[in-house]
This record gives C-alpha cells, structure tokens and sequence, in this order.
C-alpha cells in the first residue's frame, strides 16, 4: 500500500549547495505538470485504502518551493477538506514568508523543515553562506508559531569528523531531526552514516526505520510506499529523477500499487543498480 507521495512544484532555488544531487543532475526539464490532478488521485486513494493510518504529501524536490509560495499555498489549500492527509514541506531557510504565511502554513498543521546542517561553519562551507538569513527565519518561524520547525541536516565528511559538535546544536531546539546522508560524488557510506545515527539517536529525536528511504536511515522504500511526482513524470524518488520515469504524472495510485522491485532494501536502490558506491 502506498502511504505517502513527493511533489516537486518547482526546479529554480536560490541556492547551489556544493552537495545537492539535483544540481549534480545537470539542467532538470521544466514541464508542466497538472498538480491537481495528483492531489485528486490521492484524495480519493487515502479515502478508499488508508482512511484510518492516513496518507502524506510531501511538498519538496528539485527546487525551493517557497519560491513559488502562492502555488504553494493553494495547493495546500486544496486538501483542507481532506483531514486524513498530512503535509510537509522543507524550505532552505533564506525566502522570508510574511508572518501571516507562516501562520497559514500553521493552521494547516503543516510540518515545516529547515535545511540546516549543523553550527554555522560547516552549513556556510555547503550552503552558499546562508546560515545567519535561514537562522533569522528560523526565529521568526518560532516567535510567529510558538514553537520550532523541525531541521533537515546532510551528514558528510564534515559531520562525521565533527559529530558531537553537530549534534550539540540541535539539542537546544528540542524537535526531531531528519539526518540524511550526503550521497553522489561527495557522498558517505551507508556505515559510516549509521555510525553516526546510532550516535545522534542516543541524543536526539531523529528519524529512522522502516521503509523511507537510506538516505534518512530507513530501507529503501523504491517501489513500494512512496513515489516523486516531478515535470510531469512520476519516479521512484526524488533520487531516481535521471532514471526512466515509471509513468505520466496522472497515473493513479492503484496502478503504481502493482509496480514490483527485488533487491537488497538495506542499500539505495541506484547503489543496487550500480549508479554509485556505497
């Protein structure tokens, strides 16, 4: 059963982190794609096959969707009369929302994540110096909502030679963590990453386990639960986007259901097809 889906709205950001398999991709096609007929598709699977555990849409992708905040906005608007569907959405920090967005976002009991790696050197050595603009809105996130987003950090090479350092700067904002490994040229092997999650979860709230995905700490998860809806494409995930697609952005969920993958789920299935190196 699918649980939950990822849509891309956009492909620009106003940033290019050293590490962001995006960028690596090279130039990713805009196409246009009908977002509602997506959210559609969704509304009535969740309806019909998980009324009770709920469904999730995550708002994130190729690009910074606060960029594109009125499609956003509307898009979120759209599932109001869905209470079974949770949303996401991760932002990198620097677009300053109005505090009557930010409230929006909240009402709607969006969960928000923050890109920020770590103390402030290391997120301005892969983010573009952008620490000092994505903290200000972190605060203001806190002082508009009353309480944190939660953080989205990449571990690579940086984080594991600084481990305790990064971790000590999450535990003053006391909300969940989603550390995710830094994978492509720059990467860090599933080890070393799990090293440093048995490490952070001894300290922290993070999230890991089940199937999501290896690069939060999960197993992977391509082709069962949870597909990336992107240019008109559909995907395995957001990871997979160079790959053939599975299908047209309309293809319903059922039809997805019926997709079947066998490898080794403890690896990223691109590590399995030999894309990179674990």
């Amino acid at each position: 059963m699918i649980d939950r889906i990822c849509i891309s709205i956009n492909n620009r950001c106003n940033l290019a982190c050293s590490y962001c398999h995006f960028h690596e991709k090279g130039k990713i096609e805009a196409v246009e794609m009908d977002v509602y007929e997506i959210l559609n598709n969704v509304k009535k699977y969740a309806e019909k096959r998980c009324p009770e555990k709920g469904f999730k849409i995550g708002f994130v992708g190729n690009g910074e969707c606060f960029l594109d905040w009125q499609a956003l906005k509307s898009y979120i608007a759209y599932l109001e009369d869905a209470p079974g569907i949770r949303i996401y959405t991760i932002t990198n920090g620097t677009v300053r929302l109005p505090e009557e967005d930010l409230a929006f976002l909240e009402e709607h009991r969006v969960n928000v994540g923050f890109s920020i790696d770590g103390y402030k050197e290391l997120h301005d050595k892969y983010r573009c110096n952008s620490f000092d603009r994505a903290m200000e809105n972190v605060e203001r996130y806190r002082q508009t909502t009353g309480h944190y987003p939660t953080f989205n950090a990449t571990v690579g090479r940086e984080s594991l030679r600084n481990a305790e350092e990064v971790i000590s700067f999450f535990q003053p904002f006391g909300t969940k963590v989603t550390f995710s490994r830094m994978i492509g040229k720059y990467g860090i092997s599933l080890g070393e990453y799990r090293d440093f999650m048995d490490r952070a979860g001894k300290e922290l709230p993070v999230r890991r386990g089940g199937l999501d995905c290896t690069m939060y700490g999960g197993l992977c998860g391509a082709g069962t639960n949870n597909y990336f809806f992107a240019n008109g494409k559909t995907y395995y995930c957001g990871n997979c986007i160079d790959l053939p697609p599975v299908g047209d952005s309309g293809i319903s969920l059922e039809e997805l259901e019926k997709i079947s993958l066998t490898f080794d789920r403890s690896c990223c299935y691109k590590e399995f097809l030999g894309c990179y190196t674990a």
